[in-house]
């Protein structure tokens, strides 16, 4: 098994992508109804399904023949990622982010060590890979964290915590840290 730096890097950023897919999804499970996913806190504020739309659409831009195309598409509307007509259905909103998804796992799990050091554009500008790959997981982490403020209001006082509740980090013991989601 290789053990550098690089082959850990590679395995740790797929765990995070898929750490940050799952919490996601584990947020959005909590929504009562397809109705609240579109539900805006206030009139400027994105609903759970523009930001899945939009992190969906970043994603498949991205990491769509990743190392070989600029990342920002000539298909891509990122604009229009922050609009959407009428009510989607929770499936559809879920076809989208699995879409999405799928592109940057597939890419990650393609990647090699050397591949790290290669140069890619991102709306022309000079990216090393490993230097995307961090700008994105930041960039994805950010808008998972907002799904799941937004998922916490909708859904309170139902809520059940993703990570550990306020109030019992004593439950945890020392040693009983293991990699996972945010906070654990």
């Amino acid at each position: 098994m290789e053990t550098t730096l690089a082959a850990t890097y590679l395995r740790d950023i797929l765990r995070a992508y898929r750490m940050y897919k799952e919490l996601g999804e584990r947020a959005i499970a909590q929504v009562g109804s397809d109705r609240d996913l579109h539900r805006q806190i206030d009139p400027e504020s994105n609903s759970i399904a523009i930001i899945v739309k939009h992190i969906a659409g970043n994603l498949r831009s991205r990491f769509r023949d990743f190392l070989t195309s600029d990342g920002e598409k000539p298909d891509r509307n990122r604009d229009a990622e922050f609009v959407i007509d009428g009510l989607v259905s929770r499936e559809e909103l879920l076809r989208w982010w699995n879409e999405g998804w799928a592109v940057v796992l597939q890419a990650l799990e393609s990647l090699t060590a050397e591949d790290l050091e290669r140069t890619i554009r991102i709306r022309g500008e000079e990216f090393l890979v490993v230097e995307a790959l961090n700008r994105s997981v930041t960039h994805t982490a950010y808008h998972v964290g907002q799904i799941v403020y937004v998922a916490r209001h909708l859904a309170s006082p139902n809520w059940k915590s993703l990570s550990i509740p306020k109030g019992r980090s004593a439950d945890v013991g020392i040693g009983s840290f293991k990699r996972g989601l945010p906070g654990t």
